[in-house]
């Protein structure tokens, strides 16, 4: 009897045990919430850009020669009509003085024509010679004058030939690399430049941006040329990482997208009063945009599924389990919420790693 109280007591324990277990594993866990509103917000994007000079010209000869002076150095900030370099004049100078004499010559045979001409004339109106002998007259002077224009054309091609011995800058700008020294044989068809200047005081920052955020921009301004007008000035984060200090402005969208990308590309022009831009630079565009009415959640209740994101909406105690589509606020706290919830809605805030679709849920306030 002793032996059958004890089974009846060890009985009673297990079952007490297993009812309080079930009961604490019946309780549905308890996650804080959050309430999607609606406030302003400000977003930045950011796009890889080049860095180029408002002209970037690369110099080459226009006549062959060897090179007698080298008037500038790498790197010197030049003006318009600056001597840059000098190819050996004797040979131009030469030919200028044999053009000269040819147009002299000329002009003497002109002169014999045209007497020629005046004679026969009076001859012709004696009717003395033929009117045979008067064309010829009249031939031979129009051929002396055509050799003369011809002398004269020539004249020109010599001096310029001569004057493009001396090779100026094109504009004003900065000198950059010079791959050729004194005594060096060059030619317009030279396979490198004799260098290049490049007008730095402003600088062409390109971009390219994907047609969805080009369209979205568009429909914002109501179409490409007030997108240019309207859209407020863009930023510029250098290679280093820093912040350039002035503002650029978006100056022209290509027309056409890249067949293989399907982005646009953009110029924005930035002020380079310092020269701390250099052409072949790089750098990120910041484009800055204000919303009035975004929805905002936190990332924390967000997770992702094959590169999508998905949040825990709580419905009738349980959490449903919704697709979001998302842009990261610039403070990476944040997610603006394009599309998927609606504002008075409550999402699970933390915690949602360890959530299942459907699962029972209570709601932490904080």
């Amino acid at each position: 009897m002793k032996k059958q109280i004890c089974v009846w007591a060890v009985l009673c324990s297990i079952c007490l045990a297993s009812c309080k277990n079930g009961t604490t594993e019946g309780k549905p866990q308890a996650y804080p919430v959050f309430t999607v509103g609606v406030s302003p917000v400000e977003t930045t994007d950011d796009y890889p850009a080049s860095i180029r000079g408002r002209q970037d010209i690369e110099i080459y000869p226009q006549v062959s020669g060897k090179i007698v002076k080298v008037a500038v150095t790498e790197g010197e900030r030049v003006r318009r009509g600056q001597t840059l370099f000098v190819i050996d004049q004797i040979p131009y100078q030469a030919a200028l003085q044999t053009a000269m004499a040819n147009v002299r010559a000329a002009a003497a045979s002109v002169s014999t024509a045209q007497l020629t001409y005046d004679g026969k004339k009076e001859l012709f109106d004696q009717r003395v010679i033929s009117q045979f002998e008067l064309s010829t007259a009249e031939n031979a002077l129009l051929t002396a004058k055509a050799q003369q224009a011809q002398a004269e054309a020539q004249e020109v091609n010599a001096r310029n030939n001569l004057s493009y011995t001396v090779v100026t800058s094109p504009a004003d700008g900065v000198v950059g690399t010079i791959p050729y020294r004194v005594g060096a044989l060059v030619s317009s068809s030279s396979a490198q430049p004799l260098t290049t200047v490049s007008d730095n005081s402003v600088m062409y920052v390109y971009f390219s941006m994907p047609e969805n955020r080009l369209l979205s921009l568009v429909r914002c301004y109501g179409s490409v040329e007030e997108t240019l007008k309207q859209m407020p000035p863009v930023g510029l984060r250098l290679n280093d990482g820093s912040l350039y200090d002035r503002y650029g402005r978006v100056e022209s969208i290509s027309g056409v997208l890249d067949m293989q990308t399907g982005a646009a590309s953009f110029r924005a022009a930035f002020p380079n009063p310092a020269g701390l831009l250099h052409s072949g630079g790089a750098g990120n565009v910041l484009i800055t945009e204000t919303v009035d009415s975004a929805l905002t959640i936190p990332q924390a209740a967000t997770y992702e599924i094959q590169d999508k994101v998905f949040v825990y909406r709580v419905v009738h105690g349980k959490a449903k389990s919704a697709p979001v589509e998302v842009t990261p606020l610039n403070d990476e706290k944040l997610y603006i919420v394009r599309s998927g919830l609606d504002a008075g809605e409550t999402i699970v805030a933390e915690g949602v790693g360890l959530l299942q679709d459907g699962m029972d849920i209570t709601v932490k306030r904080q």
